[in-house]
């Protein structure tokens, strides 16, 4: 597999640390409100590196953190008259009720920066034992940003151009405006913990890097995220991991790019700001999901009503063909027909075309265009008419799946009562037909189309779905 790796700029084959298994590390959320669509996307996206890392048979040790003290999470609780804790642990499970609705996968650890203070402690004290950070007279500690070389090489920004737009903000004690903040030393009325320089919480880069080394290690195989965070996140933990450790941070960096609305920045000030609870109460999670994945992760994309409306139809269109190839799985013979080897062939080389796609930098966009070729073949060569075999039903529903599902897609669930409610109804109306009492199959059939049941009676049985 090639990953585009923005520190070198350009696509790697990429080689784990250990063969067969993959550690990664994603940014989460600083969880004092409901996530956005922006928010979304790198979430959906590699859930989808990590499920396809593991249909290809590797180990993946997926790690996510939750910010849970920031300045945000305390302006939010002072506003609410409550305390960090009570608003960090109400948006995490909001979160985990988002991310279940798009499909993505917990990760392998959830760790909070409130359970890693000791960590993060420890990484600090050697920053300034080394001479790469500094306490000051407040209470804070400073990475000294000028000691590392090597500063700027993930941002790929000269030193001079970084310092040009460095600022030292009221109250701050920096020996240079590009250093930044390890350890805050703590304000009237903010929560804090002890260190060797005082009460205080930790900077926000400060603990990716602890919790990174903790869960996976000093040096890890790939760090991801959103695209605004290369500068200064991504950077900062670079430097202050690297500098400490002394050795590689991450082998690889993947970056997604950005989400517009109607073609415009998303921003509160413009109305065009959306959650994805917000989103989902309206056409489902889904159709979100679909649009995060259907274009390349490092291309910036576009979120409109009718864009979102799209994607429903697009998954709509998946759906109708597992649907069928499902009743006619029902119903068909056992043994090979004449012409299905060459079909198998046909299905394997669409599942050849996704996996190569798959390969190139995860491009989910010719993965998912492979799919809809599958489905188009399934739809053509699989029909009432032609009566396929068991086996063949079974191979091309098994890969239909496969695929999906390394894309975390159509994974919505019919309600099992209504489904049988449903068939104990279509067997009275068949029997009713058989038996030619139409009044009762008509008024059967009414009842199901009341329901937006539609029927459509074919030589293997009665198909039915759902419509709207």
């Amino acid at each position: 597999m090639k990953i585009y790796n923005t520190l070198t700029r350009r696509k790697e084959e990429f080689v784990p640390i250990e063969p067969g298994e993959a550690k990664i590390y994603a940014c989460g959320p600083t969880v004092y409100n409901y996530i956005h669509i922006g928010n979304a996307r790198p979430i959906c996206v590699f859930d989808v590196l990590r499920r396809y890392l593991e249909y290809r048979g590797m180990k993946v040790t997926f790690v996510q953190n939750f910010t849970d003290i920031d300045d945000k999470i305390i302006r939010k609780a002072n506003e609410e008259k409550t305390d960090y804790l009570t608003v960090s642990q109400q948006y995490i499970e909001e979160y985990r009720t988002d991310a279940a609705g798009l499909n993505v996968r917990p990760a392998t650890v959830h760790p909070l920066a409130t359970e890693n203070i000791d960590e993060i402690i420890s990484i600090i004290s050697d920053l300034v034992e080394k001479g790469y950070a500094y306490p000051a007279e407040n209470g804070d500690v400073y990475f000294r940003t000028l000691k590392d070389s090597g500063y700027g090489k993930l941002s790929h920004q000269p030193l001079d151009d970084l310092k040009s737009g460095a600022r030292i903000a009221v109250g701050e004690h920096k020996e240079d405006p590009l250093d930044f903040a390890l350890w805050k030393g703590s304000k009237p009325g903010e929560p804090s913990w002890i260190s060797p320089w005082g009460h205080g919480r930790p900077g926000w880069h400060i603990e990716c890097s602890a919790m990174a080394r903790r869960y996976l290690g000093k040096t890890i195989d790939i760090h991801c995220g959103g695209q605004d965070l290369i500068f200064p996140h991504h950077e900062n933990e670079i430097a202050q991991s690297e500098c400490c450790n002394g050795v590689p941070f991450a082998h690889y960096w993947m970056h997604n790019g950005y989400i517009n609305v109607d073609n415009k920045k998303m921003s509160k000030s413009l109305g065009n700001f959306f959650t994805v609870r917000d989103v989902a109460e309206k056409y489902g999670y889904e159709p979100i999901r679909y649009l995060m994945i259907s274009s390349h992760y490092r291309t910036p994309i576009n979120y409109s009503i009718e864009i979102i409306e799209q994607c429903k139809s697009a998954l709509d269109r998946l759906y109708h063909c597992r649907e069928n190839l499902e009743f006619l799985l029902g119903h068909a013979p056992a043994g090979e027909r004449e012409g299905e080897r060459e079909l198998r062939r046909l299905f394997e080389s669409r599942q050849d075309r996704f996996i190569e796609a798959m390969e190139d930098d995860l491009n989910t966009a010719d993965a998912i265009s492979a799919l809809f070729d599958l489905a188009k073949d399934i739809n053509t060569n699989l029909t009432a008419e032609k009566n396929p075999s068991k086996d063949l039903c079974r191979t091309a529903l098994d890969l239909f799946n496969d695929l999906a599902e390394v894309l975390g897609l159509l994974y919505a669930k019919k309600e099992t009562g209504a489904d049988e409610e449903i068939e104990r109804l279509i067997a009275e109306r068949t029997k009713a037909r058989a038996e030619k009492d139409w009044a009762t199959a008509d008024r059967i059939r009414d009842e199901l189309k009341a329901r937006r049941v539609v029927l459509e009676d074919t030589p293997q049985g009665v198909k039915w779905k759902i419509e709207g």
